[in-house]
């Protein structure tokens, strides 16, 4: 049976992900970077993440000339960085106000974690290529993730009050 894309996409756009940005540098030094939805933890122990790059993607070939990356978990109110990161070219690093990782790789001010990584074992994954990362060092802070869904950035709802009773909460 063959999968129309359009379907396909809608279909994977009724999961709400947090987004990230991550970033490396090409062979020359230079800062590259892209939003990524496709981004999990594997392993405990080894502490193991995964990210999916798209093979067209300008920062592809830095993930492979430099062995490392960085993700920065974007907390509500980023979506200013999210969008600078989705475009193309250098210009996305122009006037950006950015940290940078023990590693030497720009991170997103504010996040709600940093996560350095060493590129353990690359897989190819249809039009993408999936990176494994062992996490080098990282950092994190208390705050509320950006979400996607749909199409659209989306908030968590607020915190239930003690009327509530601080249960399960099912809308994003």
């Amino acid at each position: 049976m063959a999968i129309d894309p359009g379907d396909f996409r809608r279909a994977l756009g009724q999961l709400a992900t947090g987004v990230t940005v991550v970033t490396t540098r090409d062979a020359a030094g230079r800062p590259l970077g892209l939003t990524v939805s496709a981004f999990c933890s594997v392993s405990l122990e080894p502490p193991l993440v995964l990210v999916s790059i798209d093979d067209r993607s300008e920062a592809h070939d830095g993930f492979e000339s430099s062995g490392l990356f960085a993700v920065s978990i974007l907390a509500e109110g980023q979506e200013e960085y999210s969008r600078r990161f989705a475009t193309g070219g250098p210009a996305k690093f122009e006037g950006a106000e950015l940290l940078t990782s023990t590693t030497g790789l720009p991170l997103v001010p504010e996040a709600l974690a940093h996560i350095e990584c060493r590129v353990a074992a690359t897989l190819p994954g249809g039009d993408h290529t999936i990176y494994l990362g062992e996490v080098l060092g990282l950092d994190v802070r208390p705050g509320r993730p950006l979400l996607y869904h749909a199409g659209a950035y989306r908030s968590l709802d607020p915190e239930p009050g003690p009327e509530l009773g601080g249960g399960r909460r099912d809308r994003v």
